[in-house]
């Protein structure tokens, strides 16, 4: 995992435990958003550290 992978992840986990424990009910809350974009920029930092590569010549 690179560190831009899991630093997203840290940054996800905590503005996630931050959201439940300011609320606890089914409210859209700032740091629940952040943990929502956070977590879509690990995925994508994921992607982007797996460095496929192509082969065109099927053996």
């Amino acid at each position: 995992m690179s560190r831009s992978a899991a630093s997203f992840f840290i940054l996800a986990l905590l503005s996630g435990i931050l959201h439940l424990s300011l609320t606890q009910h089914l409210v859209v809350t700032l740091p629940l958003i952040a943990c929502g974009l956070f977590t879509a920029l690990f995925v994508l930092a994921l992607i982007a550290g797996r460095k496929i590569k192509f082969d065109p010549v099927l053996r």
